[in-house]
Order: C-alpha cells, then sequence, then structure tokens
C-alpha cells in the first residue's frame, strides 16, 4: 500500500495497484485484453473503470452495462460466478447482440469481484481465438486470485472513505511492452525499418499511426507530419472504406495477423498485412500488382473521407440495432439511445421527444441541463422550430453552426451553448412519433455518409419507441387490471396478525395470476387463500380473479369442499389454464386449522418456540383438470405465537435450485427471523427475491399469526 498523510490509501495508489493486478493476472494468463467494471452507486449499472489491450473506441458500447442485461460480465456479476465463453458459436448461441456487434473470433471470461456477500463489479478478460476450448486449472485459479485480490483493494478504499467510482472514461494502465528501446537502439530500429524494401508503419492502440517510414508515407502519397497522431482510414480517403477498418479490428479483436489489398487512385494497389499486439499493431505496406494477388476483400470503389469512418458507424449502428431489440419501455429505449448515439457520433448532448395530443413533450435527454429542457418540453406542434418541422415533414435539418440555424429559424436563440446540431425525424410506418436532436459543441460538416447513418438510426430508434410506448400503455392496463383484482387491503380479524407481500416477475408484462386472500367468517374464524394461475399475461389475471370470487362464494365449508366446488366452475369454463390453490380454515378459539391444497406448494409452520415445519399435506389435483377432483384435508394446531406462511412458486423457484432445497431453506429462513413485526417478517422473507433481477415468477406471501394474549390483570 501507499498510503496517503491521513493513512488512508491514495485514489493514485488505489490505480496503481489495480493496475498491478491486472497486468500479473494478463502475465499470468495469457490474455490480451482485460476490463475492470464497477457497479454504480445503485447498483444497477456496471461501469467500464479500467481497460488494456483495446482501444476505448470498440469497448465504448459496453462502458455501462444494465446489471440486469444479458452479457457475460452482468451474469457473472449476478450469479456470483464465472462465464467462460470459448467459441464464436458460443457467443452467438448465448449472446447473439454481443456477437451481432462483433463478428470476430475471440474467447473471453468474466468474473464477479467480491468480499464476502459484498459485490463490487466484473472482471472480463479476451484472448485470441486460438485459446483452448476450456480454461485451464491454472488459469482458473490466477483469475479467481485475481478477483480476491482486486475485492480487498476495493474494500480498502471504501473502508477508508476512498470508494473507486468509474469515470466518464475509463483509465488506461501502460501498455505492456516485451522490452523499452534506448535511444541509441530507437535510431537503429528507425534505421532498420527504413532500409526495408517495402513501407512499415505501427499503430498504438487506438489505431493511430505512431510511426512510419518515408517508404510508407510515399506509398500512402501523404505527408508524414499529416499521418503521425492519425487514424490511416481518416487520414487518408482513399482507405476510409468499411474493407480497411473491419480488418483492422479483425487482427485487434482475434489477435492474429491479416492483410487486405486497397486501390490508390487512379491505379496502385497496396496490400497492408497487419501484425497486432498488446501495445499496438505493426502494418507493412507492399506494392502490387492487382487485388487478385492477395486473397482477402479488395476495394473497388474508394469512399471519400467522413466524420466517423464507416466502419466504426456501421459497427455502432449494428450494436444499437442489437441493443435497442432488448428494450422494453420508454425509458429504456431512452437509456440504450443515449449510451449508443452520443459515443458512436461524437455528440455532446441528445434530447429525444414524443408527440403526445398535440404537442412535442421531451422524454428523455443526455447532456442536457434539467432546467433548460423544461423550458422547451411540451411545445406545441404549430411553433416554427427545428424539433417540430422535421417531427411534421419527416425531412432531418443538419445545421454545421449556429449562423446556419439561425439563416433557417430568424427567431431562434442560442440557449444550450452547442456549436451544431442534427435534428432528425423518429418515423415508423410512415407515421411521425417523435423527433431526436443531437447537439455538437464545436462546429462541425456532416458529410452525406454520415447524414445517411444519423437518418437510418433515427429509423431504428423510431421503431423501438413505438413499440415502447406500446409496452407502456399495455403496462399500465395490466397493472390497473391487477390492482383491482388483488385485495388492496386484507380484513381485520380479532386475535389474528396478518402480512402479505406481492411481487411481480421482473420480465414481461409484470402481470401474473399469483393471488392471495383472508376472509373473515366469524367473531373468531376466518378463512385464508393463496394460488397460483398459469400463465403471465391478462388471461391468467382475469382468470385469477374468477378463482378468487368462486373461493369468497364457498367459503365457510370445509377447505375440501371449497376446492372441490372451485375446481368443478373451473372445468366448466374450460379456460385452458390450470391453477395451484391452497386454502385454509381458521378457528381461532381452538387454536386449530384444517387445510386442503390443489397442488400448490406446502405451507411452512414456525412453531412457538421458533423451529419450523414444512406441513406435509395429501396433495390434490391442479384447478381445473378433473371435475371429480378430490381434495384431502389435513388439521393442524395452530397455537398463540406461531406464524403460519403461505406463498407461492416465485419466491422459491429458481433456474438451477431444487425447489425442496429451496423451501427448506425458505423455512430456515422464516426460523431465523424470530422477535420481528409481520410486516418485517413479510420483508425479510421476500427480500431474496426482490433482490433478484431475473425473477421469471410472480411472487404471493401471506403470514398468519394467531395473537397472544396478554395476561389480564386487576384490582
Amino acid at each position: 500500500m501507499c498510503p496517503s498523510a491521513t493513512g488512508a490509501p491514495s485514489p493514485g495508489c488505489t490505480s496503481e495497484e489495480l493496475d498491478r493486478v491486472l497486468t500479473r493476472l494478463s502475465q499470468e494468463t495469457g490474455a490480451y485484453a482485460s476490463a475492470l467494471y464497477l457497479l454504480s452507486p445503485d447498483r444497477r449499472v456496471l461501469q467500464l473503470a479500467v481497460l488494456s489491450g483495446v482501444s476505448r473506441r470498440i469497448a465504448t458500447p459496453w462502458a455501462r452495462v444494465a446489471l440486469a442485461a444479458a452479457s457475460p460480465v452482468s451474469d457473472a456479476v449476478r450469479e456470483h460466478g464465472l462465464v467462460w465463453i470459448g467459441s464464436q458459436e458460443e457467443l452467438a448461441r448465448r449472446y447473439p447482440q454481443l456477437a451481432l456487434a462483433l463478428p470476430h473470433p475471440f474467447t473471453v471470461a468474466a468474473a464477479a469481484i467480491t468480499t464476502g456477500r459484498r459485490v463490487w463489479g466484473g472482471l472480463v478478460l479476451h484472448w485470441s481465438s486460438g485459446h483452448m476450448p476450456a480454461l485451464s486449472a491454472a488459469e482458473r485459479e490466477a483469475v479467481a486470485d485475481a478477483c480476491h485480490r482486486l475485492g480487498l483493494i476495493l474494500r480498502q478504499a471504501a473502508d477508508s472513505g476512498h470508494a473507486v467510482r468509474a469515470g466518464p472514461e475509463p483509465h488506461i494502465p501502460p501498455a505492456l511492452r516485451r522490452r523499452t528501446a534506448t535511444p541509441a537502439e530507437a535510431q537503429a530500429a528507425v534505421d532498420f525499418a527504413e532500409r526495408l524494401p517495402s513501407g512499415c508503419c505501427a499503430l498504438d492502440v487506438d489505431g493511430r499511426i505512431a510511426f512510419l517510414t518515408t517508404t510508407a508515407a510515399d506509398l500512402l502519397g501523404a505527408d508524414m507530419a499529416d499521418l503521425l497522431g492519425a487514424r490511416p482510414w481518416q487520414a487518408i480517403p482513399w482507405l476510409d472504406d468499411p474493407v480497411a477498418e473491419d480488418r483492422y479490428w479483425a487482427a485487434v479483436l482475434s489477435r492474429r495477423p491479416t492483410s487486405f489489398t486497397v486501390r490508390r487512385p487512379p491505379d496502385q494497389w497496396l496490400s497492408f498485412h497487419l501484425y497486432p499486439d498488446a501495445s499496438g499493431t505493426s502494418v507493412r505496406i507492399v506494392p502490387t500488382t492487382s487485388a487478385d494477388d492477395v486473397p482477402p476483400p479488395h476495394l473497388v470503389h474508394p469512399a471519400p473521407a467522413a466524420g466517423p469512418g464507416r466502419a466504426t458507424a456501421l459497427y455502432h449502428l449494428t450494436h444499437l440495432a442489437a441493443t435497442l431489440t432488448e428494450a422494453i419501455g420508454v425509458h429504456d429505449v431512452v437509456e440504450r439511445v443515449s449510451d449508443q448515439i452520443l459515443p458512436a457520433f461524437g455528440a455532446q448532448a441528445l434530447a429525444l421527444m414524443a408527440a403526445e395530443e398535440g404537442r412535442l413533450r421531451i422524454i428523455g435527454h443526455r447532456g442536457y441541463p434539467t432546467e433548460l429542457m423544461h423550458r422547451f418540453d411540451a411545445a406545441p406542434l404549430t411553433s416554427d422550430t427545428p424539433a417540430v418541422h422535421v417531427l411534421t415533414t419527416g425531412i432531418p435539418s443538419f445545421f454545421d453552426t449556429f449562423a446556419d440555424l439561425k439563416r433557417a429559424y430568424p427567431p431562434a436563440v442560442l440557449q444550450d451553448g452547442m456549436a451544431a446540431w442534427a435534428f432528425l425525424p423518429l418515423i415508423t410506418s410512415g407515421r411521425p412519433v417523435g423527433s431526436l436532436v443531437l447537439a455538437y459543441s464545436r462546429p462541425r460538416a456532416f458529410p452525406p455518409e454520415e447524414r445517411s447513418f444519423l437518418t437510418s438510426t433515427a429509423g431504428l430508434i423510431a421503431q423501438a419507441l413505438d413499440r415502447a410506448r406500446l409496452y407502456d400503455a399495455k403496462h399500465e392496463l395490466a397493472h390497473r387490471l391487477q390492482a383491482g383484482l388483488l385485495p388492496t387491503t386484507l380484513p381485520t380479524v380479532s386475535g389474528l396478525d396478518v402480512a402479505a407481500r406481492y411481487l411481480p416477475a421482473s420480465h414481461g408484462m409484470d402481470i401474473g395470476g399469483d393471488f392471495y386472500d383472508l376472509i373473515r367468517l366469524g367473531e373468531t374464524t376466518a378463512a385464508a387463500a393463496i394460488g397460483d394461475v398459469q400463465g403471465h399475461n391478462v388471461e391468467a389475471a382475469t382468470l385469477m380473479g374468477q378463482v378468487r370470487t368462486a373461493v369468497h362464494a364457498t367459503a365457510g365449508a370445509s377447505p375440501g369442499e371449497v376446492l372441490a366446488r372451485t375446481n368443478r366452475l373451473l372445468t366448466d369454463l374450460n379456460p385452458g389454464l390450470f391453477t395451484s390453490c391452497l386454502y385454509v380454515s381458521l378457528d381461532l378459539s381452538r387454536h386449530q386449522a384444517c387445510l386442503a391444497t390443489a397442488g400448490h406448494p406446502p405451507p411452512i409452520l414456525r412453531h412457538p418456540d421458533g423451529h419450523t415445519e414444512i406441513l406435509p399435506l395429501s396433495p390434490g389435483l391442479l384447478l381445473g383438470i378433473d371435475p371429480a377432483a378430490d381434495y384431502p384435508t389435513t388439521h393442524i394446531a395452530l397455537p398463540a405465537g406461531s406464524v403460519l406462511a403461505l406463498y407461492t412458486d416465485g419466491l422459491v423457484e429458481a433456474p438451477g435450485i431444487d425447489i425442496e432445497e429451496a423451501i427448506t431453506t425458505l423455512a430456515d429462513r422464516l426460523a431465523r427471523a424470530r422477535h420481528q413485526t409481520m410486516d418485517a417478517l413479510a420483508d425479510t422473507l421476500v427480500s431474496h427475491a426482490q433482490s433478484s433481477a431475473s425473477r421469471s415468477d410472480d411472487t404471493a406471501l401471506l403470514l398468519i399469526s394467531p395473537r397472544r394474549t396478554e395476561p389480564h390483570t386487576g384490582t
């Protein structure tokens, strides 16, 4: 450690420690790239904090990864484990979005960084496609040891009040080099390269020319001063083609040599051979007679220079298209668009607007202050503004400077401090749904190809936004329906303490068929029911309401008879869905309960002394299968101070978890949570399910506890 004057590790010291761990791990495993992600303060997003071995440009789409998203690092963090992808085919199968955005062969591992139960983030490592199909035992041990060390560093920094946070740009450690040249060696290396008959140049990890020979500059037809520090496909018009940049990314990601052939106008063919490693890429440029001399793809139609390289724009456009397929609601679309569009096109601010009731509403923004957005919100569609104009005409507008904007809209006043703008209509199926504004802090030209890319991007966003608004409307309708079907409050029953919880599934329409109920029958009698209708849609919720009504109508009969009558009703309705249900009759004066089940998970009883018991009820068929089904009853003692827990399978089911073990775990949790109020106990039992980002089923919980009566004292 390198403590500060206060004795705590300084931020710079912590960064150096993280770098050392990652450098050592790369040396031990041979991984050519590593990325350290940290959980955001709200613990919903993984943010890229440290990146080595690849350009930050290629990592930009994954600078922020939602913890709930499907990606190797988010899956590893959620599961507190390690994810290994050993082939491009496996990547395409498990993470099609990632494979679509990075169509180059490589292998990847992702692991969670934890200390005890505390999760700090995740670690991602890349190898070339030549890696063995599986991690070796030594590599697994090295990854586990590195994650342990990283966790300790992050915990110590947090405990000292210097918690490590991801910055707006990831930290890039110094590149690993085999050795450092002396001044004499450096000049000798230049002399060596200059003597070679072909041209040579070196690209740094960001693809910029760090060195080139005189022959290389002559072959490229440009001044050496103009090339140094520039990316070849941006500095040389005839190299600005998807093939050139695509071959570069293929070499960088696969860590394998590759080549391509380009025609330098008017008729000079050049063959480029790329040799990558962690410090950059070496390039040989060899004159050739024609493209047929080298088998890789060749260029026949050189293109003019564009702002971002075309391969880069295509790369970001493809990634945006893939990520928008997973967007659900409007907020989700806004977040994904903001994460992708700003870095893809170099913009500093973005505003997304939707047409609502004759006005243009701002539904999301990034890079703009909220108070400024309030000024522009709800502009009438009759107003003369660029955002309204592109929506009503469907024609995008591009303004290289504020002077250009002022000429087109004389009343315009510069309020956002920006210098160039792109106003894009959001149109889907011929219908305008909104506008997208991209703002740049400096004047800039918008070449034709960039305008085309931006317009195409707006089309993708419009489709996603239209779907998202429809989803939100259905989501609101579904919630209103479900709110009307589930009990808003439970009745007060003298001598009985109760608590209930309901958690919707974390995917889909957040609506399902789980239900619970408490029915007051008399001064000392009551009934409780809990059930789960098959499915997670409006039909399931509707059937749930019918089941609740049937149970209410027959409440007071024996539990077996209540289930039998409800079953006959469902089979008559023939909804095509089945329902599990557990019904309990409570006699508080006798401290007894009678139970019957229709294929529902067994209830758990916590006795007054604190030990728990999973009640072995005689099972009956699910409701809605056989109209003649019989439902046996079971009598139990329910003394004061005991707790009867009724729940649906969403509380205990999880992929890869044995259901009986999960129920036992729930019983243990109930036993440990003594001396809590009923509400606190309910929160404790659902906390595990609530923290899961991938619940595929609804969860309902109903707790029932006969109240202890305090001894009466008098004079």
